[in-house]
């Protein structure tokens, strides 16, 4: 990378070799971030974007950068509480996309005027991410402008931070035009206004090494709010405190830099797309679409049960209004439980039961047993319950719990009872039958035994086939192609048909891009290339937790540098082509448990108790998590190898609490009692 006379970069470590060719963009700092030396690009143009958010606003930030190194920039601001009333020439359905939300460019970029000239910092060195958003101008006549964009965690706006420093040997005398933009419009909490505005000083005189700073906001205000009292400081300071607890707080260490990093980057994810509601806060998936709103999958069953082990408050505390919400809203009449509710809780979708009872089930008993809280796991044990007894009472003669459809809505055929489904019934029991033991509940909890044990019989019988020559699942009865959800039994723990099933994940499904939905060998249409992540993120837990540590660990490394290094960078995504990889929340809580669940092998037993089944990949010798949240209590674990072992030590408070040397897929119980 090209050394600037303004700025130094340092790279920590050369990319890891990898079996796949993945072409990438970014190098890491050692700045907890990483870097594109644009300066050095030879494949311009090249486009990207990123999805940033706070309390009350969400940003998904476009940067072109053309063939000759200059940026343009567009901000797509959002502000989720905030909701508008449908335009007339607009179809019914916008109503749950109805946010107050603006896009705009450099209209109110801010005019620096040095003697007869106007700087336009548009061509660009580098750019860097880590929770924020920089852009590092190449410099005009002694002036390096940087550009830092970031989300106020706790307000209504977008702040973008100029820095203009004098790298030149003279001093710099400039004036600086502020820009102003202001648009107002009703909606249905009142009077909203978007303003964006840059608070300079009009004149400027900086020494050589001397750098002078001020804010330029994109924000709106709610009837009487002032956008004046909009404050940069305490928006970085906020953002800085978040991003300090999210490297602090289940900080994962490894020989894999990228892996450690794109951990970091995926806790980041996960916890900033939390917003205030009228449920209290709850977290949303974003990705444009998707705000103050929650769903039986991304909420209940992919970020809910990871925020336990974060111990960020904030995240439990919207995981837990997650499920108080589907708890108040079990339908009386026997009938399915909404999948979502949208737009601040107010439009229950009840139209389609994609399974969301299994869903509930094994999200929420997850989420209760290693939250490790009496108090909690009393009041939503009749939403477990009620999830658990629905499923049962929803088989079909063969025993498999019928849905009509699962979390792709119908994108693709499911059949009348699938895989996923039965799968998710059988993780809920599981949970809940531990739970149940905690509760006092033994009779409940030999029942849950029981009905687990027929499951696991059920998910063998009923959906177990050989397709393309392997023993692996079909997802429906009249199923015969592979499909990227036959990983869940794997994520489970079920080994029946391990070693097919994971042949099948990683070498028949698999692409550069992860796992495809499905392989159609009779189509040429789209459905060949259709990837979502999550289903590549439960596939890689599985493999862990199963017999497929080397290809799975393999797969990793490719798939961790792909979205971290490659060319739509820095987070996992949900999907392609549909709505073009954009970058959901909960997708990144999935990356996460790769590691918790996957490689540690962390499993909640009891309120105090979980049951650790660790791994180490061949090429690692060591592994350390710090401040895990176990009940609610942090620890560090720490693994290395010895030998044909896996020697497993974890303190609490500085004092170690268990030690034990494992043989290969052998498990130690941490009792916190």
């Amino acid at each position: 990378m090209r050394i600037s006379f303004f700025f130094v970069f340092i790279i920590l470590s050369p990319l890891l070799h990898s079996q796949e060719d993945i072409e990438t963009y970014w190098s890491i700092t050692n700045r907890k971030s990483i870097v594109w030396d644009v300066a050095q690009e030879n494949r311009l143009p090249h486009s990207d974007n990123i999805e940033m958010s706070g309390k009350n606003v969400a940003a998904i930030i476009y940067y072109d950068i053309d063939e000759e190194g200059n940026l343009t920039l567009n901000r797509d601001v959002i502000f989720p509480q905030l909701r508008t009333y449908n335009k007339s020439n607009e179809p019914d359905w916008k109503k749950y996309r109805a946010y107050f939300r603006k896009t705009i460019g450099d209209e109110v970029a801010p005019s620096i005027r040095l003697e007869n000239k106007i700087i336009v910092p548009s061509k660009i060195d580098s750019v860097e991410i880590g929770g924020m958003l920089i852009f590092y101008a190449t410099p005009v006549d002694g002036l390096a402008v940087t550009r830092t964009l970031l989300p106020s965690m706790e307000e209504r706006f977008l702040v973008e931070n100029w820095s203009i420093q004098n790298v030149g040997e003279n001093q710099k005398n400039f004036t600086i035009s502020n820009g102003q933009l202001s648009q107002e419009e009703l909606g249905y909490k009142g009077a909203y206004a978007f303003t964006a505005f840059s608070r300079a000083n009009s004149e400027v005189s900086l020494a050589p090494g001397e750098t002078y700073k001020f804010p330029v906001f994109y924000g709106a205000t709610l009837n009487d709010e002032n956008a004046a009292d909009f404050d940069a400081d305490l928006a970085w300071k906020q953002r800085s405190e978040f991003l300090d607890t999210m490297y602090k707080n289940l900080s994962l260490k490894t020989p894999d830099e990228v892996i450690n990093t794109l951990f970091y980057f995926s806790k980041i994810r996960a916890a900033e797309s939390i917003y205030n509601s009228s449920m209290g806060l709850v977290h949303s998936p974003g990705g444009g679409n998707y705000y103050v709103g929650i769903w039986a999958n991304d909420q209940v069953e992919y970020s809910g049960p990871f925020f336990p082990y974060l111990g960020y408050g904030v995240g439990n505390e919207a995981a837990f209004n997650t499920y108080k919400k589907f708890l108040e809203n079990i339908p009386s009449d026997g009938s399915h439980i909404p999948y979502a509710f949208e737009v601040d809780g107010n439009f229950p979708m009840s139209h389609l039961d994609r399974g969301d009872a299994a869903m509930i089930a094994y999200g929420t008993s997850h989420y209760v047993l290693s939250s490790g809280d009496l108090e909690m796991a009393t009041k939503l044990w009749p939403l477990i319950t009620w999830s658990l007894e629905y499923c049962h009472n929803h088989r079909n003669d063969q025993g498999a719990v019928i849905s009509e459809s699962d979390e792709m809505e119908g994108r693709i055929e499911t059949g009348t009872a699938n895989l996923s489904t039965s799968t998710l019934y059988y993780g809920g029991l599981k949970y809940s039958a531990a739970l149940a033991m905690e509760l006092g509940h033994t009779e409940q909890a030999k029942m849950y035994t029981s009905r687990l044990s027929e499951m696991e019989g059920v998910i063998e019988s009923y959906f177990g086939a050989t397709l393309e020559g392997l023993d692996t699942y079909k997802y429906f009865d009249t199923n015969k192609y592979l499909r990227h959800w036959i990983c869940l039994p794997l994520t489970m723990g079920i080994t029946k048909r391990q070693e097919g099933t994971i042949q099948a994940l990683f070498n028949k499904l698999w692409t550069k891009d992860g796992i495809l939905v499905e392989l159609n060998t009779d189509k040429t249409d789209d459905t060949n290339i259709l990837f979502w992540d999550r289903a590549t993120l439960y596939a890689l837990r599985g493999a862990f937790k199963t017999n497929g540590l080397n290809i799975g660990y393999s797969k990793l490394k490719d798939f961790s540098k792909k979205r971290l290094l490659g060319d739509h960078v820095p987070y996992v995504i949900e999907a392609y082509p549909e709505n073009n990889m954009r970058h959901l929340s909960a997708e990144s809580a999935l990356y996460c448990r790769i590691f918790t669940e996957g490689i540690l092998g962390i499993e909640p037993v009891g309120f105090k108790e979980v049951k650790i089944k660790p791994q180490l990949p061949e090429d690692w010798d060591y592994l350390t998590l710090q401040d895990i949240y176990v009940s609610g209590v942090p620890v560090d674990i720490f693994l290395e190898r010895k030998g044909e072992r896996i020697a497993l030590r974890i303190d609490r408070d500085g004092k170690t609490v268990l030690r034990r040397t494992l043989s290969v897929g052998k498990s130690a119980t941490l009792s916190l009692k």
